[in-house]
């Protein structure tokens, strides 16, 4: 790998904790079935990386989704963390449970016999912030004094 990035990442409540190592360049949107319920997403951006790679600091709970392959999750807020066969030296990690997962791009697309075209090129819909939603921002505002990071 020749432009190796490390960082840390974990679940949206915090308890579940990794450190990664890894190459932008290995990242990819998974469109099949299974990850799709997984998600209850369309897709799931993920980052392929070898185990050797990859710490968990605070460990998180695993779903037997297959016969053969598992998914790490946080059983307190529900975060889907990744994807791992039970054999193998690689596995996948969810680039949205990343602390900085901003600038990775996507080099291709798996299981796209379940892609939903449609949701792929959205640049002619409108964009809406959602720090500029009063209600919202009151919301945040009232429960923990703002925006989530």
């Amino acid at each position: 790998m020749k432009d190796r990035t490390t960082q840390e990442g974990g679940c949206q409540c915090g308890r579940v904790r990794y450190e990664a190592t890894y190459d932008p360049e290995n990242a990819y949107l998974c469109h099949c079935r299974m990850c799709q319920r997984a998600t209850g997403g369309v897709s799931i951006a993920f980052l392929s990386l070898a185990k050797d790679n990859f710490t968990w600091k605070s460990e998180p709970e695993w779903y037997a989704s297959s016969s053969f392959a598992k998914r790490p999750f946080c059983q307190e807020c529900g975060t889907p963390l990744g994807f791992q066969f039970d054999e193998g030296r690689n596995m996948d990690l969810a680039i949205g449970t990343l602390d900085d997962p901003y600038g990775i791009e996507p080099q291709w697309h798996f299981g796209v016999e379940r892609m939903h075209e449609a949701w792929l090129d959205t640049t002619h819909l409108p964009r809406k912030r959602a720090d500029e939603d009063e209600t919202l921002l009151a919301k945040w505002r009232e429960s923990n004094g703002g925006m989530p990071e």
